[in-house]
C-alpha cells in the first residue's frame, strides 16, 4: 500500500471519527471546540481527503480577504477579463467562482473539492453553490477561487469564506492599505502560519505615496507572525475601465508569479505539500482537543445519568420499607382489617399458648367477604398514594440535581413541562400495577388452595380473605415499626400469617409471601423505570457515544504514526 493511500485511509477514519462525536451539552468550553470540531471535518472533506486522492490536481489558489479590499476587481484584473461580479452593496450575496483552464473542467466536478457546493455554470445568489467559470486566460494547472469577505456582517459569507480559505492550496489574501492592521485579517493569517499554508499577500487599492510606508509596516507584521517567506505584493490604487478592470501593469507581478507557478510542475507540487502536510498536522494535533471535550461531555452525561439514578434508587428504597414495616397497616388499612378479623379479640386470645394460637384465630373470625373486599380497596388506595408520594419526590429532586448544573438546566428545559413531577399516566399506571399485583395474590392463593377449596377452613375464609391476609403479611414483613404501631401493625401481620397457616401450612404461607413480594418489588421498579426514562431518554437522545474520545485519539495517533513513517521512509525534514 503506497504511503499516499495510507494516509488516506488514516485521514478517512479521522473524519469518520469526528464526525461521529457529539458536543451538545453546554459544559466549559463547549462552543470552541463544537467550532473546531466543524471545521475540521470541512477541511478533511473539502481539501485533504480530496487532494490526496487527485494528488495531481491543478493548484487551487483561493482569494480571499476584507470587505472593500477589491477581491473581485483583483481576480478579474489577473484572468484579464470579467469572471466574477464585483459587490456594488455591502454585504454581497452570491455564490463563490472558480475560474480554470477548459482543459482542467473534470477536476472540479462534484466529488472533487467543496463537494457540499452544488456546481453552476451561471452567476447565482446563493452561497450554497460554486459558479465555474472555464477561461483560457488561466494556465493549465491554476484554478483562481474569488471567496466571500471574511468579516462580512453575514454569517453566511463569513463562514463560506473560512470553509473556502481551508480548501486552499494556495492563499492569495488580500487587503488595502486602510484595513492591513484589522484583527479579523490577521486571525486567519495567524491560522496560516499555524499550519504553514502557503500564503500570498496583496496589499490592494494602495496611493503611490503611501506604498513604501505601508508595505514596510506589512512586511514587519507578516515577519514577527511567522509569515517572513510569505510574498507581498503591492497594487496601487488606479482607475478600472469599462470592464471593471485594472491596467494589466498593475496586476503584472501577481500574474507572472501565478504564470511561473502554474508552468513549473515541481514549484506547484511543494506548494500543496506544504499546505497539505500543514494541514494533516493541525488536525491530527487538534483532535486531541475535541477528544478532551469529548470526554467531558461523556464524564457529563453519566453525572446527569447518576443524579437520575440515585433519586429513583432512593424512591424506591423508600418504598422497599414502607410496604414492609408495617407503614401501609395504618389509617383505612388497618381499620378495615380490623373490621374483618377483630383484631381486639384476637390480640387477647394471642396470650394463650403458642399451640392454640392458630386455632383461636381461626375460631375467631369475624369478617364476611365484602369486608375482605373492603381491606383490598383500602390496600390499593394506601399503595397507589404511596407509589406517587415517591414518583413526585424522585421527579423533583432528579430535576433540582440536574438545574444545579448549566448543562443539566439546559437538558431540563428540552424535556417536558412538568418533568419535575411525575408523569401524568403515572397515576393510572400505578392504579394498573396494584390492581394486577392483587390480581396476582388472589391467583397465588387460589391456586395455592386447588386441593383444599372443599375444607371447611378455605370456604369459612374464602379466596378474597385469604388473599387480604397475604398482603397483610407482606406489608409487615420487616415488622419495622415501634412501641403502639408494633402492637397493631405486628399483630395485625401475626393474625394474618396464623390464619393462612391454618390453611396452608407454616412453609407454604412463607413461600406464598415471598413470591408476593418479589412480585410487588418488579412492578414498583418497572413503574419507576418507566419514570426514570422520561430523564435518561433525554440523556441518551443526546447522541453522546462514551468510546467517541478513545476512537479519536486512535485516528489521530494512526495520522500522526503515517506523517512521521512517511518522512522516514522519505528521509524528510523533521522539525514538523
Amino acid at each position: 500500500m503506497s504511503d499516499s493511500t495510507k494516509m488516506l485511509t488514516a485521514l478517512v477514519r479521522l473524519r469518520g471519527a469526528l464526525q461521529e462525536t457529539a458536543l451538545p451539552l453546554d459544559v466549559p468550553g463547549a462552543d470552541e471546540q463544537r467550532a473546531a470540531l466543524t471545521e475540521m471535518v470541512d477541511q478533511l472533506e473539502d481539501y485533504m481527503i480530496p487532494r490526496l486522492m487527485t494528488i495531481d490536481a491543478p493548484l487551487l489558489t483561493v482569494v480571499g480577504g476584507s470587505t472593500g479590499a477589491g477581491k473581485s476587481t483583483l481576480v478579474n484584473s489577473v484572468v484579464g477579463r470579467r469572471v466574477t461580479e464585483p459587490g456594488v452593496l455591502r454585504p454581497t450575496t452570491r455564490s463563490p467562482v472558480l475560474v480554470h483552464n477548459p482543459d482542467d473542467a473534470h477536476w472540479f466536478g462534484q466529488d472533487r473539492i467543496l463537494p457540499d457546493l452544488e456546481r453552476t455554470q451561471r452567476a447565482t445568489g446563493d452561497p450554497e453553490a460554486l459558479q465555474l467559470v472555464a477561461s483560457e486566460t488561466v494556465p493549465a494547472g491554476l484554478a483562481v477561487l474569488d471567496a466571500p469577505d471574511i468579516d462580512s456582517v453575514e454569517e453566511r459569507n463569513r463562514t463560506l469564506a473560512a470553509q473556502l480559505l481551508a480548501a486552499a492550496d494556495l492563499w492569495l489574501f488580500v487587503t488595502s492599505a486602510a484595513r492591513y492592521a484589522d484583527q479579523v485579517p490577521w486571525e486567519f493569517l495567524k491560522q496560516a502560519a499555524e499550519r504553514s499554508t502557503a500564503v500570498a499577500i496583496v496589499l490592494d487599492r494602495t496611493t503611490p505615496d503611501a506604498v513604501e510606508t505601508v508595505s514596510a509596516h506589512l512586511a514587519r507584521m507578516l515577519a514577527s507572525r511567522g509569515l517572513k517567506d510569505s510574498p507581498l505584493f503591492v497594487v496601487t490604487e488606479g482607475t478600472v475601465d469599462d470592464d471593471g478592470l485594472l491596467p494589466a501593469s498593475a496586476v503584472k507581478d501577481i500574474r507572472g508569479w501565478l504564470e511561473s507557478l502554474a508552468a513549473d510542475a515541481d514549484a506547484r507540487a511543494a506548494v500543496v505539500k506544504q499546505t497539505l502536510e500543514g494541514a494533516i498536522r493541525s488536525v491530527s494535533s487538534r483532535a486531541y482537543a475535541v477528544a478532551d471535550a469529548s470526554q467531558e461531555q461523556v464524564s457529563a452525561t453519566n453525572a446527569l445519568r447518576d443524579d437520575v439514578e440515585a433519586s429513583y434508587a432512593r424512591a424506591l428504597e423508600a418504598i422497599n420499607v414502607a410496604t414492609a414495616d408495617g407503614t401501609l397497616l395504618r389509617g383505612e388499612v388497618l381499620a378495615r382489617w380490623q373490621e374483618f378479623v377483630g383484631t381486639g379479640e384476637l390480640l387477647r386470645s394471642l396470650e394463650s399458648r403458642v399451640g392454640r394460637v392458630r386455632d383461636r384465630v381461626v375460631g375467631a373470625i369475624k369478617g364476611k367477604p365484602q369486608q375482605a373486599e373492603r381491606v383490598t380497596v383500602a390496600v390499593e388506595s394506601g399503595l397507589e398514594t404511596l407509589l406517587l408520594e415517591h414518583a413526585e419526590a424522585a421527579a423533583e429532586r432528579a430535576v433540582a440535581s440536574w438545574r444545579s448544573t448549566a448543562q443539566g438546566k439546559s437538558l431540563a428545559a428540552t424535556g417536558t413541562a412538568d418533568l419535575g413531577r411525575a408523569s401524568r399516566e403515572f397515576r393510572r399506571e400505578a392504579e394498573r400495577a396494584v390492581r394486577e399485583w392483587q390480581q396476582d395474590v388472589l391467583d397465588m392463593v387460589r391456586t395455592e388452595g386447588a386441593d383444599k377449596r372443599g375444607t371447611a377452613r378455605f370456604l369459612a375464609f374464602g379466596v378474597n380473605g385469604l388473599s387480604v391476609a397475604l398482603m397483610v403479611i407482606v406489608f409487615a414483613h420487616t415488622a419495622g415499626v415501634t412501641g403502639a404501631e408494633a402492637g397493631i401493625a405486628g399483630g395485625s401481620a401475626v393474625i394474618g400469617q396464623k390464619l393462612l397457616e391454618a390453611v396452608f401450612g407454616d412453609q407454604a404461607v412463607r413461600s406464598l409471601a415471598e413470591r408476593a413480594r418479589r412480585d410487588l418489588n418488579r412492578r414498583v421498579e418497572a413503574l419507576m423505570d418507566i419514570e426514570r426514562r422520561r430523564f435518561t431518554d433525554l440523556v441518551d437522545g443526546l447522541g453522546v457515544d462514551p468510546t467517541a474520545p478513545d476512537k479519536i485519539r486512535q485516528a489521530a495517533r494512526r495520522v500522526t504514526d503515517e506523517r512521521f513513517a512517511t518522512r522516514e521512509r522519505h528521509g524528510g525534514d523533521h522539525s514538523a
